[in-house]
């Protein structure tokens, strides 16, 4: 358990508004990055699934936020995934990866469209080859949210990611949900895994790109005129 101070109004001062210098171990996971090979291994009414995916993700730094003396920074990321075999979205997720530097604490939430949601949190070095963060079902901090029908028949209890830096600059990651499926005894665990390339470099956060490109506000954060 962290403490905490006493003012819980005050924002730091002399914040860097430099996100990609600030990230800690985020910093590996920011641009766009695609994977060919990912797998998928879910459950199905004749058992289990085996299912290969095409993936790219799109992580982009966001400004520093803060919760009073609480600094986050990081990255807002979508996740688009289309299975080998088929043309339509076999899995769409979009949320945001934050780095608490004050702490060590590194945070995912997530969102998806099957009406679900989650914030997994752990704790990392700066320098470290890998993260985990991990969500619990009940948890009223790092917990999972889903709807009536997701609870009664294919019931979310836990939520672990994985992911490993590799010397080359790739990252895989591997995904583990452990499901109470009705009518089954037994949890089910639903693993995904893949490794993903970087095939484009990070856009500097908002308020860096008023000050090297020269942008108006309006611009900088996508608004049109």
């Amino acid at each position: 358990m962290h403490e905490f101070p006493d003012d819980i109004f005050t924002e730091p001062e002399d914040v860097d508004p430099d996100t990609l210098a600030n990230l800690g171990p985020l910093r590996r996971l920011a641009g766009v990055w695609e994977g060919l090979k990912g797998v998928d291994v879910n459950p199905k009414a004749e058992g289990p699934e085996r299912r290969e995916y095409l993936e790219r993700i799109e992580m982009q730094p966001i400004d520093p936020q803060a919760n009073g003396p609480q600094l986050f920074y990081g990255l807002r990321y979508h996740v688009h995934i289309v299975a080998s075999d088929e043309e339509t979205t076999f899995h769409d997720q979009t949320g945001y990866w934050l780095w608490e530097p004050a702490t060590g604490r590194v945070i995912q939430t997530l969102a998806i469209p099957r009406a679900q949601t989650a914030m997994a949190g752990g704790e990392a070095a700066p320098d470290v080859d890998g993260i985990t963060v991990r969500a619990e079902r009940g948890a009223t901090t790092y917990g999972i949210s889903s709807t009536e029908f997701l609870e009664w028949a294919f019931r979310t209890d836990s939520y672990q990611l994985d992911v490993t830096f590799h010397e080359d600059g790739d990252w895989s990651y591997v995904s583990t949900t452990m499901l109470q499926v009705r009518g089954r005894e037994e949890p089910f665990q639903h693993v995904d895994r893949n490794r993903l390339k970087k095939v484009a470099e990070p856009r500097p956060n908002p308020s860096q790109r008023i000050a090297a490109e020269g942008l108006s506000r309006a611009e900088a954060h996508g608004f049109s005129r």
